[in-house]
């Protein structure tokens, strides 16, 4: 039988992974022909997530778990999770149940058809509107300005052979962009659509800043659009500042004595450059934090603990 590889991040989610390993078992109870093993790995939980797993892990082999030394982060935990797989095909699922297990069989006859990579999109979502809204803009946007062409409304929802995999493992990045990688290794994909379900147990960890930070991430792997604007801006306004001071000063000759300039234009001026200025120097520090997070080079995880892994020691490693 083929194997395939279930991998789920987790951080306290207690209320859920329970429920998800469940419905994985009955989803692969229908696949006789697949063989399975599902991989939670998680970012140091605060809560009972951990318990949980090792207490299913005791008396299902095929429920493996991997425990971080502290919180890594929602993007090298989740990553480092993937590559620990080694099923003939990887399954990416949040613990959550955002992600529809029963949404498996259609990857998997998508794979059989040969498929490297098979992406979930969202067609829709149960989220609130404006949220909804803002990610479909977002994803418009950076699609617009990547070097490469981006798969829109996809957040790593899916299902990976094992050759992309391998090569995944071969690229050193300490804090990756995986919806942007899977792209920027050019396999061919297959799309599958689905409604997004909305949470029902537990708080999202996906707050402003997460948000936020992968989205900066998104642009900064992707595209240089940014600077090329920052520049493009700073010799268009140059030149209108000189065009204002030329207009101010010929008027300011021919009007010598009723012309007053007066101190609004100044402190207008003075709050729009400085507030443009600031922009670009952001976006310029975007970059930079990029750069300097590659140079560390720090590892992406630091494992605790490993349970149900065959043939492997527990604890100590690092990725």
């Amino acid at each position: 039988m083929k194997m395939i590889s279930v991998v789920s991040a987790c951080f306290n989610e207690e209320e859920n992974v329970r429920e998800l390993i469940d419905r994985v078992r009955e989803v692969f109870t229908g696949l006789p022909q697949y063989a399975y093993e599902h991989i939670f790995i998680d970012n140091h939980s605060s809560d009972g997530t951990v318990d949980i797993l090792r207490g299913i892990a005791a008396s299902d082999s095929r429920v493996r778990v991997i425990v971080n030394q502290r919180n890594f982060g929602h993007i090298r935990s989740p990553f480092h999770g993937l590559l620990q797989a080694r099923g003939e095909a990887v399954l990416s699922l949040t613990s959550d149940l955002q992600d529809p297990p029963e949404m498996i069989p259609m990857f998997l006859a998508k794979w059989e058809e040969g498929y490297k990579v098979v992406v979930g999109i969202k067609s829709g979502s149960e989220e609130p509107s404006l949220v909804f809204a803002l990610r479909k803009a977002y994803y418009s946007v950076i699609t617009r300005l990547s070097d490469i062409e981006l798969v829109r409304n996809f957040t790593g929802f899916g299902l990976y052979d094992q050759q992309v995999i391998m090569q995944l493992r071969l690229i050193d990045d300490p804090y990756p962009y995986f919806r942007g990688l899977i792209c920027d290794l050019g396999y061919q994909r297959a799309e599958v659509f689905y409604h997004q379900p909305v949470r029902k147990r537990g708080k999202t960890k996906n707050g402003f800043y997460t948000l936020f930070d992968m989205a900066m991430l998104g642009i900064t792997n992707h595209t240089k659009v940014p600077l090329r604007l920052a520049t493009m801006a700073g010799f268009l306004l140059a030149f209108l500042s000189l065009a204002v001071a030329v207009g101010y000063f010929v008027y300011k000759l021919f009007m010598w004595d009723s012309f007053q300039l007066g101190m609004a234009p100044i402190v207008i001026g003075l709050f729009f450059f400085s507030s443009v200025q600031l922009m670009f120097i952001g976006v310029l520090g975007e970059y930079i934090g990029a750069i300097h997070t590659q140079v560390l080079k720090r590892p992406r995880v630091v494992e605790r603990e490993r349970v149900n892994f065959p043939d492997e020691s527990t604890g100590g490693k690092s990725a």
